[in-house]
Order: C-alpha cells, then structure tokens, then sequence
C-alpha cells in the first residue's frame, strides 16, 4: 500500500509528542510513503519558529533526501480542487491540500486529525 503521511504524524516524531511512539513504529512498518510538499515546507516553518534548524535538516537528510519519503506535490491547475474541498467538508486549507493531494495520487491518507473522518477517503490513524 502507499500512504500519503499528514503533518502531525512527521511532527509527533520530531517533536516527541504523546503519539510518538505510534508515529514511529507507523514510518518504520511501512515503505512506500509520500508527503505533501505542503508537510515539507510547513515541517520546515514549525522548525524554524521552535528554532530547531538542525532537527529539519536532519530530518530532510534521514528521510526526504535519502528517498526513503517521497513528494507528491499539487499545481494550480489542482487548485480548484482543494477550494472544492474546503467546501464540501469544511476543511482549512492545509487538511483540504493533504485530501486534494491523497485523491490526486490515490494514496492513503495516514493522520491523526480527525477533521479527516468526514471525507470520502478513509483515515489511517497510525497505532
């Protein structure tokens, strides 16, 4: 199977949040894992504030640049999608990019936001 990985479950790992553990073991059980380019560069935002660079770039290093997590990336002609997601689900705009992006590549979505139950694609909670 191949999943598409949301923001939070990147960012229990790196932050060693409550869910780190599942997070972890999820990434680690798995080999064919994507993230948005949204995830990447908002990994990198949150990184940077909480004035963690080097954890981002070893992050980029362990698991972006090694391949072990691939891109998947949306461009504007996929716009109107995401905004017809908004809408449909009343999602915000980074949950309607990680929906929009899963849909486009056929992916699962793997998150532990349940703002993702109310859509039409199932929700992976990493366990």
């Amino acid at each position: 199977m191949t999943y598409l990985i949301d923001t939070n479950v990147f960012l229990e790992i790196l932050l060693e949040q409550e869910n780190y553990e599942a997070a972890l073991s999820f990434i680690r059980g798995n080999k064919e894992l994507y993230m948005s380019d949204f995830s990447l560069h908002s990994i990198g935002v949150i990184l940077l504030r909480l004035e963690k660079p080097d954890v981002f770039l070893d992050f980029l290093e362990d698991m972006v640049t090694s391949g072990y997590i691939g891109i998947r990336r949306l461009f504007p002609e996929d716009l109107p999608d995401l905004i017809d997601a908004v809408r449909k689900y009343n999602l915000d705009f980074d949950d309607a990019y990680q929906y929009t992006t899963a849909k486009k590549y056929a992916l699962k979505l793997v998150s532990f936001d349940s703002d993702f139950d109310r859509v039409d694609i199932e929700r992976i909670r990493p366990f």
